[in-house]
């Protein structure tokens, strides 16, 4: 373990990037809160595709009573729990990152619709965990609930939104840090980390890790990852995100990933993955997994991340 200069953790920024072209369909935009559904029994829609994590539950809530339910490749569910008007559903390991998995659910009364499907869709890093199904209107209790999700969400994006203009309007460099209170007698911590392992199958190698942490004021902190990947590989690739997981499948949230730029075959990069964390936030083991293209998939999953 040894201090580093704060200037190892400067020039983070999430921007956009060119999107190689991907085989797989983009991921879906997962929802936070309790997710809404109302099936149309006039109007074929597009089947709904919902987030999961293995080893996260998801509870879908219907309004009828269920006759039986179909799920594709039910074995590598750790739990398929169907009861009287709900469906929970935990997915083991042996699913991995943007696979799609097909279940239906046939309602008992024979109104209709007589069923419906949904699309559960391995995320790298978000899972939804409750879907509330309805095929009639929903209550005014129900849509006040949701209205009030929207307000909180929306707030909460304010609130993250006036932290990010506040911290990144003023100084830049070293000036910025001392300002923010980020540079202090305590510095940055950082550690070569050895015992990471990565699963046969990714497009790049990680060649070297290295983990950071700085406690910052008001118990704050910010921790980084940065990996050194080497392409082996025939196409270019390019970075467009990143995850970092933790034991409970859980993952943190707000990360920046720095330099979003190609590697082409046979070329190593260095690329930064930046996120406040407090203390106890940071504790633990984690999981960093690294993405190219709307997909999310086929790029670096490292077990065994640890910050200083």
């Amino acid at each position: 373990m040894f201090a580093l200069s704060s200037t190892a953790l400067l020039g983070l920024a999430l921007l956009a990037a060119p999107v190689d072209a991907a085989a797989q369909p983009s991921l879906p935009a997962c929802e936070a809160g309790t997710r809404y559904i109302e099936l149309d029994a006039d109007t074929p829609s597009k089947m709904p595709e919902l987030c999961i994590r293995p080893e996260l539950s998801i509870t879908l809530f219907f309004d009828t009573k269920l006759a039986r339910v179909e799920v594709d490749g039910r074995e590598r569910f750790r739990r398929v729990d169907p009861a009287e008007a709900s469906l929970t559903l935990v997915a083991s390991k042996a699913l991995r990152d943007g696979e799609r998995v097909p279940v239906t659910v046939y309602f008992e009364d024979g109104a209709a619709p007589a069923s419906a499907t949904f699309v559960l869709v391995v995320h790298p890093s978000q899972a939804e965990r409750q879907v509330e199904v309805s095929r009639h209107e929903r209550t005014v209790a129900s849509l006040r609930h949701g209205e009030q999700q929207a307000r909180a969400e929306a707030q909460q994006c304010r609130e993250e939104k006036a932290l990010l203009q506040t911290e990144c309007g003023g100084q830049v460099g070293l000036t910025g840090l001392i300002e923010n209170g980020w540079l202090d007698d305590k510095d940055v911590i950082a550690r070569v980390l050895k015992d990471v392992i990565q699963p046969p199958g990714d497009a790049l190698v990680a060649k070297r890790v290295i983990s950071y942490q700085a406690v910052g004021p008001e118990g704050r902190g910010r921790v980084a990852v940065k990996v050194e990947v080497f392409n082996p590989g025939t196409a270019t690739w390019t970075p467009t995100g990143a995850a970092l997981v933790g034991a409970k499948h859980e993952a943190l949230t707000g990360l920046t990933v720095w330099p979003l730029e190609p590697i082409p075959p046979g070329r190593s990069r260095s690329i930064t993955v930046e996120l406040d964390a407090t203390e106890s936030e940071a504790q633990g083991t984690f999981t960093l997994k690294l993405w190219a293209g709307e997909a999310r998939v086929g790029g670096v999953n490292l077990d065994g991340v640890t910050f200083p």
